[in-house]
Order: C-alpha cells, then sequence, then structure tokens
C-alpha cells in the first residue's frame, strides 16, 4: 500500500475528504519524524514504537575490491518496533 491507496482507505473509513486525510496523516508523520529527530521515542498503544538506535562505527570490506577495508561511519536509524496487538493481528 502506497500513500495514496492509504489516503483513500482513512477516507473510506473515516468520511474525511481526501484533502483533510492527506492533511491528517501528513501531520501524523511530520509528529513522528520531528520526536525522532529530537531523540524522543514514540509509543503508540496495540500498534507499536518507534525510536531511534545509533549504529557504531564499523569496518567492512569494499564488494567491488574484497581485499580492501573500508569503514563505515557511526549513524542513527529509526527502528519500528511492532506491539502485541499489532503482531497478534498479524499472525491470525
Amino acid at each position: 500500500m502506497n500513500k495514496t491507496e492509504l489516503i483513500a482507505a482513512i477516507t473510506e473509513k473515516t468520511g474525511f475528504t481526501k484533502k483533510d486525510a492527506e492533511k491528517a496523516l501528513n501531520s501524523v508523520v511530520d509528529v513522528i519524524t520531528e520526536s525522532l529527530t529530537k531523540g524522543d521515542k514514540v509509543q503508540i498503544v496495540g500498534f507499536g514504537s518507534f525510536e531511534v538506535k545509533d549504529r557504531p562505527e564499523r569496518v567492512a570490506r569494499n564488494p567491488q575490491a574484497p581485499d580492501q577495508e573500508i569503514t563505515i561511519p557511526a549513524s542513527k536509524a529509526p527502528v519500528f518496533k511492532a506491539g502485541k496487538s499489532l503482531k497478534e493481528a498479524v499472525n491470525k
């Protein structure tokens, strides 16, 4: 499902106009993005949680020249962990 299909599904479920559904979806995505950028964790009970994990610097092999080592710099990665209700719904 892409963003357009998600907006259509929200419109169908809620009775919102497509414009209002898009505004609501964009607002949710913006708030989650802003919170993660600040380093906060976002928990939606029954759905899951979003958080930022630190990835340390590491050494890897260059795939084009396997005898060369390259250093991959440290970074932060957004992570989603599904909640219990979501896991149960998917596994039915």
